[in-house]
């Protein structure tokens, strides 16, 4: 391989880097979402990759299944949110009930932007069949 076929090649994104960084499945260049996870500005997804024009909703309520993927992700935060407050010394009593449902309410109310974002890169990555990174659309 000659040195100017090196230059012309770009680095392969892994697919662990695309979701974390909310990239485009396709791409991996592109942003799927508009802002950070955690900030003043509502969570607005793009209709199109920026870098390549995947359309994200593959078709009419195909975000729909993020809400299962957010709901399975809801359900392990809060068995992890107890096992913990468990662990950290809150005996599992009916007295402390209240304590247990305020620390999941907490929990999953902070959780929610996180959840919002990567049930959908889930979807995106992982869940839909035909949709992959193609190396072309770099």
């Amino acid at each position: 391989m000659s040195s100017t076929d090196q230059l012309n090649q770009t680095p392969h994104v892994s697919q662990w880097y695309g979701i974390t960084h909310s990239k485009c499945p396709r791409c991996r260049t592109g942003n799927v979402f508009t802002g950070a996870t955690y900030g003043f500005k509502v969570q607005k997804m793009n209709e199109l990759c920026p870098h390549c024009g995947l359309k994200f909703e593959r078709e009419p309520g195909y975000f729909y299944v993020a809400m299962f993927v957010s709901y399975a992700m809801n359900v392990a935060q809060m068995i992890a949110m107890s096992v913990a407050a468990y662990v950290l010394g809150l005996p599992l009593t009916y007295e402390n009930l209240w304590y247990y449902v305020g620390i999941l309410l907490v929990g999953v109310l902070l959780c929610s932007p996180f959840n919002y974002r990567y049930s959908r890169m889930i979807l995106l990555y992982w869940l839909s069949p035909g949709l992959s990174y193609d190396p072309s659309k770099v």
